[in-house]
């Protein structure tokens, strides 16, 4: 049924189709916030103010999306996961969260998978950049030979260059840069760092008055 009321949803104009998403299916849509030809289907939408979601975006399968104030996901980026609940395959986890948390002044750009099937949190003014990255919370634990899912954290002020991947488990610091093709598969706590390299690590130290660590506004134009 959410699925036909999403399909119905496309044939109105933006304000009728918040209206109608919010009334329907307990979205929380602020009105200056704007989602585009996308099919947005998690259990719990909630947008702040000046958020959006680009054309083409698919994000279905997950507990929660929310977007704080001034956040972007960009067009043709794949948002899913496995929601909490009962299920044989993360009975052992029964704290997991699948949510795709993306803080104020936050973006992602284009062309990417997010696998949310634990909470990946997206710091404030942090950005995803570039094209084709994955960051992918669940894989198999080999030792105990059954699916396991551990959260992702990108911290505020951030960069995650393009296509690269980051594993469950992951934490990139605060005003860090990922570097582009690079994969970061443990728990960093080290600060104003390059990290890059299979796997990453840290490469160069960088100064906290560059103006990307100090920037008001969250999209670099």
């Amino acid at each position: 049924m959410r699925s036909i009321l999403m399909f119905l949803s496309f044939l109105l104009p933006w304000s009728l189709r918040r209206s109608f998403l919010e009334k329907l299916l307990g979205y929380s849509i602020h009105p200056t916030s704007h989602i585009g030809f996308a099919w947005i289907l998690p259990r719990h939408l909630i947008m702040d103010e000046h958020s959006r979601i680009g054309h083409l975006t698919l994000c279905k399968n997950i507990d929660l999306l929310h977007l704080g104030a001034h956040a972007i996901i960009g067009q043709l980026n794949w948002i899913t996961g496995f929601p909490s609940g009962a299920s044989q395959h993360f009975a052992h986890q029964t704290d997991r969260r699948a949510e795709l948390i993306i803080e104020a002044h936050a973006s992602i750009t284009s062309r990417h998978l997010i696998d949310c099937t634990a909470r990946v949190r997206i710091g404030a003014f942090a950005t995803v950049g570039g094209f084709r990255s994955q960051l992918l919370s669940h894989s198999i634990d080999l030792a105990a030979s059954r699916q396991a899912a551990e959260p992702i954290e990108i911290g505020e002020y951030s960069f995650v260059g393009t296509n690269v991947v980051v594993l469950g488990g992951s934490v990139l610091p605060h005003h860090s840069v990922l570097g582009a093709q690079s994969l970061l598969n443990k728990k960093w706590n080290q600060p104003y760092q390059l990290y890059g390299g299979v796997p990453a690590k840290p490469l160069k130290e960088f100064s906290p008055e560059m103006e990307y660590f100090r920037r008001t506004k969250g999209f670099v134009w």
